[in-house]
């Protein structure tokens, strides 16, 4: 059983987060919502609240097998600027654990460092912020652990690879088939 930790802040888009968290789940995963604003509920783009399952100084981060991280502005910007969690992507990528992030969240991971030479997409746009003009048009991307995706309108597909990258294809037709796609 994988073990995912999802950073979340005010801001996050709530379908990336939900849709990611829940997919996960289904496939019998540990995934825990890391409040990095404390243990208050996140406000997420849209003015739906999310309650973190736990606060992101409480946790033992390379217990984690995942590291996911949902967009939305408000949200990828705190990922930007919070430095545990920009010291954790690094980490995870030097220990080459798998790194997930959609939407504008891929920003976060170029603040890091970690994006540098790796075939990735985002939110069409935010490839300026990144500052590199090769954003592939996939909804979904995978270079080596680093798995990227577009939007909340590709998030399922987002999780579904992460189930399929780590316990296969039959798991991953499992969860697919109970959500009827």
């Amino acid at each position: 059983m994988a073990r995912v930790l999802i950073p979340i802040a005010d801001g996050c888009e709530e379908m990336e987060t939900v849709i990611t968290t829940d997919i996960l789940r289904r496939a019998g995963w540990d995934v825990v919502l890391a409040g990095i604003q404390g243990d208050k509920p996140v406000t997420a783009s849209r003015q739906v609240k999310l309650i973190p399952d736990a606060r992101w100084e409480e946790l033992e981060l390379l217990s984690f097998d995942v590291l996911a991280l949902p967009g939305g502005g408000g949200g990828t910007e705190a990922l930007c600027k919070h430095d545990g969690v920009q010291e954790t992507l690094r980490i995870f990528d030097i220990k080459e654990k798998w790194i997930a992030a959609i939407c504008a969240a891929p920003l976060a991971l170029h603040t890091a460092g970690v994006l540098k030479g790796r075939e990735f997409t985002c939110y069409p746009g935010v490839e300026k912020d990144i500052g590199r003009a090769d954003r592939s048009d996939d909804a979904v991307v995978v270079d080596a652990h680093i798995v990227t995706s577009q939007g909340p309108g590709t998030a399922i597909a987002f999780a579904l690879k992460l189930v399929k990258l780590i316990d296969g294809v039959a798991a991953t037709e499992k969860v697919r088939n109970g959500l009827l796609c």
